[in-house]
């Protein structure tokens, strides 16, 4: 059997005394779209940190494509970041630069690239995702909320990844543009046969850009299994988060003025 892009294996990660991960294990396939699901505040965004190296795990192990990253230098880590693109929560783009420039950020910064050939390729992966040339030239402050999450997709495919990260990809759009989102983020993906690791709370979006789905609940996995396998999972906290229901074994913090 052939070794997991992304494995990990007991993984705990805590702030002081509050516990937010506490023993992960989750294995993502090569070419596989793996997505998270979890209410706000269950250790989605720590998971994605801890396996990019901005969080260091305090036990466990992860491991990129076979190779264990906990330990890793800075030199091999950085080599392991380069099979990496992302699509942060709010675009994240640099206002300072011009929507080509942002989409090509990795290209110059990350692989050197010369600004000419790096501005011919973002030019390209603004049309992929359904952007004209002319786009290229604006500021991000120019773009709707819906045009700045496909630059971000842009920008996140642009270094042609080997694994790409989805970090709540359809946050604050409407639902037909986050329904196109989902669907750029599923044609991508597959044109470049890359391995996706996606933390969402946006069940449409978890079943039209999944192959497997898997719940994070108090730092744990509580369920992991093929996206068509959700609606019959077994598990009440699954159920009560796929159908957005109040009441359940999940109780929501709730000040009572």
């Amino acid at each position: 059997m052939s070794v997991p892009m992304i494995e990990l294996t007991g993984v705990h990660k805590g702030f002081g005394p509050k516990k937010v991960l506490q023993g992960i294990d989750l294995t993502v396939q090569h070419g596989e779209s793996m997505v998270i699901i979890g209410g706000s505040g269950t250790g989605k965004s720590v998971m994605l940190k801890c396996i990019l190296g901005l969080l260091k795990a305090d036990k466990g192990s992860i491991k990129v494509n076979g190779e264990e990253v906990t330990t890793m230098g800075r030199s091999d880590r950085k080599q392991v970041l380069s099979k990496f693109g992302m699509l942060f929560q709010g675009a994240a783009l640099f206002d300072s630069l011009p929507v080509w420039e942002n989409v090509a950020f990795g290209l110059i910064q990350g692989k050197g690239m010369s600004k000419k050939e790096a501005h011919e390729i973002a030019l390209e992966k603004l049309r992929r995702v359904g952007l004209t040339p002319d786009v290229g030239d604006l500021s991000p402050a120019e773009l709707s909320g819906g045009m700045q999450k496909r630059v971000g997709l842009a920008r996140a495919i642009a270094t042609e990844p080997e694994i790409i990260f989805f970090d709540e990809p359809t946050t604050g759009l409407d639902p037909i543009m986050a329904d196109v989102i989902n669907d750029l983020i599923v044609e991508c993906v597959k044109d470049l046969g890359a391995t996706t690791l996606s933390i969402t709370h946006d069940m449409a979006s978890a079943r039209k850009i999944a192959d497997r789905i898997a719940m994070l609940y108090h730092g744990e996995i509580i369920w992991e299994g093929a996206k068509d396998e959700i609606d019959h999972s077994g598990n009440e906290y699954v159920d009560q988060f796929i159908h957005g229901r109040a009441q359940g074994p999940i109780q929501m913090e709730v000040l009572k003025l």
